[in-house]
């Protein structure tokens, strides 16, 4: 697939202890790419759209996934995280998730299957650190996949995630075409 942006080049995301394991890291990196390539779309004037009143604006949603990572990694998968208040930055929302990703990775390629398999304590409930891994990766999924409805609705352009957009496409992408 061919995407526009790349935060975190394939060339940067380290090996897993576990090679099993090497999927979770892979996909960590790729989703922060496709939410840092939605977060890219928008302008500062365009910060606080909301599309409805119970809606987050643009700016609420990037804080609460900045900050939700945060929770989920640090509470949750037990990784080294900064304090919540040095989490949001002043501006630059997609360079800071990519700051706070990077180290993510780095704790998480050096974990070993058992500490995967473990339980942990999410919210209320014990789950296996692949479980709250994957979670989490759907959680950012929503967010992201918010966001690009908040672009469609700005009438602004949907770049490339799980493949081609009514915006972005190349020759081959069709999934109708062998």
């Amino acid at each position: 697939m061919r995407y526009e942006y790349s935060a975190i080049p394939e060339s940067e995301v380290p090996r897993a202890a576990v090679p099993l394991l090497q999927h979770a890291l892979d996909t960590y990196a790729s989703e922060i790419n496709k939410v840092y390539a939605i977060w890219a779309q928008f302008s500062e004037a365009e910060m606080d759209f909301r599309p409805h009143p119970k809606s987050m604006t643009v700016r609420e949603v990037m804080k609460h996934e900045l900050l939700s990572q945060r929770r989920f990694f640090s509470e949750f998968l037990s990784s080294p995280e900064p304090p919540p208040a040095e989490v949001l930055p002043a501006s630059g929302y997609g360079g800071r998730l990519v700051e706070l990703a990077r180290p993510r990775l780095a704790f998480l390629a050096g974990q070993s299957e058992t500490w995967w398999l473990a339980p942990a304590r999410f919210f209320d409930v014990d789950r296996s650190r692949v479980w709250i891994f994957w979670r989490r990766i759907l959680h950012t999924a929503h967010h992201r996949t918010q966001l690009t409805v908040y672009l469609r609705l700005l009438d602004k352009s949907v770049p490339a995630t799980y493949g081609p957009t009514a915006d972005v496409s190349w020759d081959g992408a069709s999934p109708t075409v062998r």
